[in-house]
């Protein structure tokens, strides 16, 4: 009986989720873990799924002995030490994408109370007044808003705004024309022109080292007096005790704010103002986002164990859906030459030159690079390799990685070729690929041409030649039971040194390969095995 991997869920998550993962996996669920608990719990589990209220230290990562991956719902990982995950090569994903319609449809529920002042109404009506006058709103029909930061998110708030008869202006430097053109957006040439002209601004912004503390004191006087501010991003865009001071002095009109400095935030200065509406980060907290988000994960850690890419890893080099699709078709010759070169090689790589040549070297092929150098490292080390810890690995043993890339190629549209230098190690192989499938072909083997379709089972066998030379080969694997399925000759000069590549049909064991040595008189023979 095929054993199952096995995944451990630690928090609610939907019943769908968790039929997906039961119809291959063996999942456990036991909610409520102590930090204690899951340490001495995780060592037998190949997927973990948590949500906010489990910590995944670098004890229990360091425990995990076949953790393979890790899933957050949602976008929020700071509860796992991505540090030590990534050192291990484990996998952390999250789902991006499923709270996108939630929070637009959130930053738009907050223009609505701020522009009506429901939130204070309620309030007073609830505390027995009935102050119609104190509490007059305006329309957002013909109000000019401005979103700060134009992807995914940002965009769908911009549509809704559209719909309402908002005129819509937004800032984005990493967004294309195009993108604006085509949702007929006006674009921003700075950040200054939507605080000129914005009633309302909304924040759309990843935290990073530009974004934070973006928008304080002096931001907030460059803003139209009355504006209303909503953030449902990222804590740390905003200074806080500077937006505090903007509304008390009547500067900003409002604000609405789902994210802060510290959560779960109990104190802060913000509470204190009737202007400011807080909300415990609520924006894709909807049965709709949180069953998308638990969906999302399921199928990111399913693609992980199955040895997968997943779209939303969140620890791996950045891959976008659209580069990965234009280097798929040479990820299968990446993966061969890396394993060739692995197996032929002898000596440690010290430097590593992997050059693209034709169209080829047109795409982003960084991906490609890890793949290649995923198979090479794999040699050197019993720890585990894989595309999210290959670079920090390659960086730990001192490899210096070159990249070559030159879009003229005189005799292949594409052209791969690996060269590696070190102790003991100077070795190159380059490939191809050809037809409509794209199949994988290795062109040259250490300054010898060989026109080779890459198989299984291989063997390369250096020799000299001169006449029966390949009688010789074909006899001695003839007597071991080895059946040739193609055997491929490259020479530099006649009677020179020859390498012949052949494709054999079965696995050659070290026994098989001394009696071959012994039968034929090579002795300059590597098995290579994909």
């Amino acid at each position: 009986m095929e054993h199952k991997q096995k995944i451990l869920i630690t928090d609610d998550i939907s019943e769908k989720a968790v039929r997906y993962l039961d119809e291959e996996f063996e999942v456990v669920i036991k909610k409520g873990l102590s930090a204690a608990e899951l340490n001495d719990e995780i060592a037998e589990y190949d997927g973990l799924i948590i949500k906010s209220s489990s910590k995944v230290s670098s004890e229990v990562i360091n425990n995990a002995k076949s953790l393979k991956v890790i899933g957050r719902p949602g976008t929020n990982i700071d509860n796992i030490d991505m540090k030590t995950a990534t050192r291990k090569g484990i996998a952390v994903v999250n789902a991006p994408m499923s709270n996108l319609v939630s929070t637009a449809e959130f930053a738009i529920a907050l223009m609505f109370s701020l522009s009506k002042k429901i939130y204070l109404a309620n309030h007073a009506v609830k505390s027995g007044k009935w102050e119609k006058n104190k509490f007059k709103g305006i329309e957002l029909e013909g109000k000019t808003l401005g979103i700060i930061g134009f992807g995914k998110i940002g965009y769908l708030v911009a549509k809704k705004a559209l719909g309402l008869g908002l005129n819509v202006i937004s800032y984005d430097p990493y967004v294309s024309e195009d993108k604006y053109w085509q949702s007929g957006i006006k674009k921003a040439d700075s950040i200054e022109d939507i605080y000129k002209v914005s009633d309302i601004i909304s924040i759309h912004l990843p935290k990073t080292r530009e974004t934070t503390d973006l928008i304080g004191k002096a931001e907030f006087h460059k803003m139209k007096k009355g504006v209303l501010l909503i953030n449902v991003s990222k804590s740390g865009i905003i200074v806080e005790d500077d937006l505090y001071e903007a509304v008390k002095e009547g500067h900003i009109g409002g604000a609405g704010i789902d994210v802060f400095e510290n959560e779960p935030c109990r104190e802060s200065r913000l509470f204190e103002e009737e202007n400011i509406i807080c909300t415990p980060h609520l924006s894709s907290s909807t049965a709709e986002a949180q069953e998308k988000a638990d969906m999302i994960i399921a199928e990111q850690i399913r693609k992980v164990l199955k040895n997968e890419v997943a779209s939303f890893t969140v620890n791996m080099p950045l891959f976008s859906q659209e580069i990965f699709e234009s280097v798929s078709p040479f990820i299968k010759l990446s993966n061969n030459l890396g394993a060739l070169f692995s197996q032929l090689s002898e000596g440690s790589p010290e430097e590593l030159e992997i050059g693209f040549y034709g169209r080829i070297a047109e795409l982003k092929t960084n991906f490609l690079v890890s793949t290649i150098l995923t198979k090479i490292l794999q040699k050197y080390t019993d720890e585990r390799i894989n595309l999210i810890n290959v670079n920090l690995i390659a960086e730990e043993k001192k490899i210096k990685i070159m990249e070559v890339k030159d879009p003229k190629s005189h005799d292949y549209v594409n052209l791969i070729n690996l060269k590696g230098r070190g102790v003991g190690l100077d070795l190159s192989v380059s490939g191809t690929i050809t037809g409509i499938k794209n199949m994988p072909r290795f062109i040259a083997v250490d300054k010898f041409e060989i026109d080779m379709v890459p198989s299984k089972h291989m063997a390369f066998i250096r020799y000299q030649d001169i006449p029966g030379q390949i009688g010789k080969i074909g006899t001695a694997f003839g007597k071991l039971g080895v059946n040739i399925a193609a055997m491929h000759v490259g020479r530099k000069v006649v009677s020179g040194e020859a390498l012949m590549g052949l494709n054999l049909d079965c696995e050659v064991s070290e026994e098989m390969l001394e009696e071959f040595k012994k039968l034929s008189g090579f002795s300059k023979i590597r098995i290579i095995n994909l």
